[in-house]
């Protein structure tokens, strides 16, 4: 069995390690709130005071956080950062959707101290993190990947090395942004037919059934519907997406014009002080 550090206990994180402990890992565990780190001591881990602390002597070192900007100040705080204390030969595994961008930055910083870095973020939500069967999509060298998948194998269902390193982050962009597209098409489906007078509940009771929708499509349809825009996968965290997923397709000189709509309609939900909700959400920025 492995020593692995995992830094990010959030609302995935804290559901993807106990299947590590599980499986006869010794894992190490760092995360901003103290409460998050004492529910895991209690599932068997051992606690770390800094990403450095945790990363020393650890054979795999994963992060899930949630932005560029999170895993950059976990990475490469200068005396407490998990590059600090990332040794020779170890794997780092970024498992949060950054930006290719990022990766770049980051390769470089740890393939910089003789160890290899995986990009592997996962697709699904809290009930698949629970039941270890999200799908997780790894970029980076095949070998290194190799190396790895023992231990993708404890977290998720479904593993894909999508190819060289950057190439999981892209793969999960674009996955969230089809995502993006469909639930903002739909709310304004929706909406539109309401104002046709078709209801929306009855809207659903038909569209559900065609097989134009997805599964996807048609669970957050059904959230739309019933007004249920508790947290999951916030408003914000997939206008983070979109954000990174706009600007690698520029950066590629692609053209992205629904990509860029469904952006706008979550931007528009942050800036009216709706990130915090759920996706489902997407649904209020088209009502009067």
């Amino acid at each position: 069995m492995s020593k692995i550090a995992f830094l990010g206990l959030g609302a995935m994180g804290s559901r993807m390690m106990p299947h590590l402990i599980k499986a006869g890992h010794a894992v190490t565990v760092w995360n901003r709130s103290p409460s998050a780190v004492a529910a895991a001591v209690a599932r068997g881990a051992r606690s770390a005071s800094t990403p450095r602390e945790a990363a020393e002597g650890a054979e795999f070192v994963l992060t899930m956080l949630a932005d560029d900007e999170a895993s950059r100040a976990v990475w490469m705080a200068p005396e407490d950062g998990a590059l600090a204390g990332l040794g020779a030969g170890a794997v780092a595994i970024e498992a949060g959707t950054v930006s290719p961008d990022w990766l770049k930055s980051l390769t470089a910083a740890v393939e910089a101290l003789g160890a290899h870095l995986l990009d592997a973020p996962v697709v699904g939500s809290l009930p698949q993190a629970e039941a270890a069967q999200l799908i997780l999509l790894a970029g980076g060298a095949e070998q290194v990947f190799l190396t790895a998948k023992p231990v993708f194998d404890c977290i998720a269902g479904t593993v894909h090395h999508v190819g060289p390193q950057g190439q999981g982050a892209t793969m999960k962009l674009a996955a969230n942004a089809l995502l993006a597209i469909q639930v903002t098409a739909i709310a304004e489906t929706l909406m539109a037919l309401d104002k046709s007078g078709i209801a929306p509940k009855r809207a659903l009771e038909i569209m559900s059934g065609l097989p134009v929708m997805s599964p996807a499509g048609n669970g957050f349809a059904g959230l739309m519907v019933a007004g249920d825009h508790a947290p999951r996968f916030t408003a914000a965290l997939i206008a983070k997406d979109l954000r990174y997923a706009v600007a690698e397709a520029a950066g590629n000189k692609a053209r992205v014009p629904v990509l860029e709509a469904a952006r706008a309609v979550f931007d528009g939900l942050c800036a009216s002080g709706l990130g915090g909700e759920n996706i489902s959400a997407a649904i209020k920025a088209y009502r009067d």
